[in-house]
């Protein structure tokens, strides 16, 4: 069978590795599916959530000119954003603390400082 990159496909799970899953596409060929390509998010042990023999929905999203190895998803098929992602959003500053960058305005006068007495210093030295 001739396969084409966006093909959606039926497929077994042949083996597992903790880089991602191997499924056949049929008696012949074979193709992988990347850890990062499993589900949407972080995937921490792929054994939770594929196993051997288990029918996969893939889609092919390359097929490398050379060699003819054959790069699979699930992820690119899932419709909405699975609920195994975090929806909590992540913040850089404490939100609670309503300080954001103030940290900084208030710091960098004196980094200011520094840095020309660092160049004065560095000046006098030549």
């Amino acid at each position: 069978m001739t396969y084409q990159i966006g093909q959606v496909l039926e497929g077994t799970i042949t083996g597992i590795q903790p880089y991602g899953a191997f499924v056949a596409l049929d008696e012949h060929t074979q193709g992988l599916i990347h850890v990062s390509e499993i589900q949407s998010g972080y995937t921490k042990n792929i054994n939770d959530v594929v196993k051997i023999g288990q029918k996969v929905t893939v889609q092919i999203i390359d097929i490398d000119e050379y060699s003819h190895k054959i790069s699979l998803s699930k992820r690119s098929l899932e419709t909405v954003y699975e609920k195994h992602c975090s929806p909590r959003k992540r913040y850089f500053t404490n939100k609670n603390k309503r300080i954001g960058f103030r940290s900084i305005a208030e710091r960098l006068p004196g980094w200011i400082e520094e840095a020309l007495q660092n160049l004065h210093n560095e000046t006098l030295r030549k």
